[in-house]
């Protein structure tokens, strides 16, 4: 895991950091996990403009990836660790002992060649994927499951992890990125290790291009909007925008949007931090 600076060579290279790929070993994706992805530009099926700042950018082929983690008990050896443009975490092709092939999403240290297994009773090793109530306190674990059987949907972005913390019952307290404390069902599944490609927030774009080549368009700034547009918007001259607000009106920077009477709310056992 690295990254390099360029030499400022063309204006859009003077602040330029890439990722340096170590942890890539090929750069030819199975052609049996593909599948295609359309893009929408941010329009809905009446062509109408339903998402701003959505548009244009390269043209990309959808990784078909294995959050659930279901085959359990057979054991698969690590072909290769790829990029993904659909995602920061690095994935890695899997070849199971039966034939099949899988992606999966790549832990940090997870190498070419290494075997990794799902089930229980299975050895706490990176890239191995087990239910909480197996795996040993304190371990740092990533692509957790909040319903048995959902698949992955927490701590799956580049560099990403979570803790567990302790098990009461039939119930695992888990902590995660955003520093929540939760509950969860100790039959979710978990993967062991961090998610990969942890250098993933140093990398700078370097120029505007760089950000259209992802599909995201330019983003007015409300204060330069009217009043019409944004609660921010308006004034003579460069006024300030007031209270930071969304353009529906909830205030900005602190303003707890969570419902006070969410079902999920009693498995949360402290609150991320502000």
């Amino acid at each position: 895991m690295s990254v390099r600076k360029l030499k400022p060579i063309t204006p859009g290279q003077r602040f330029r950091v890439v990722n340096g790929f170590d942890a890539i070993t090929t750069d030819k994706p199975e052609k049996s996990l593909l599948a295609p992805k359309k893009r929408t530009g941010g329009r809905n099926s009446q062509g109408k403009m339903t998402i701003r700042y959505v548009g244009g950018g390269h043209k990309k082929r959808y990784r078909i990836i294995d959050f659930k983690r279901d085959k359990q008990g057979v054991p698969a050896t690590v072909a290769s660790i790829e990029y993904d443009p659909n995602r920061t975490a690095f994935i890695a092709l899997v070849n199971y002992q039966d034939g099949e092939k899988r992606y999966v999403i790549a832990q940090n240290g997870l190498q070419v060649g290494q075997n990794i297994v799902s089930g229980s009773n299975v050895a706490p090793e990176i890239g191995n994927a087990m239910p909480l109530s197996d795996i040993p306190l304190g371990t740092i674990i990533s692509c957790i499951e909040l319903r048995p059987g959902q698949g992955a949907v927490m701590a799956r972005s580049a560099g990403s992890f979570a803790q567990l913390m302790a098990r009461d019952g039939k119930f695992a307290t888990v902590k995660l990125p955003s520093g929540e404390v939760r509950m969860i069902l100790a039959t979710c599944m978990a993967t062991i290790g961090a998610v990969s490609n942890s250098d993933h927030q140093l990398i700078v774009g370097g120029k505007a291009g760089r950000t259209r080549w992802l599909g995201r368009r330019p983003r007015t700034r409300p204060v330069a909007m009217n009043p019409v547009d944004h609660p921010m918007g308006g004034g003579e001259g460069r006024s300030s925008g007031g209270h930071p607000r969304s353009r529906k009106g909830l205030p900005a920077k602190g303003y707890r949007t969570r419902s006070k009477t969410k079902s999920s709310n009693k498995y949360i056992v402290e609150r991320r931090k502000k």
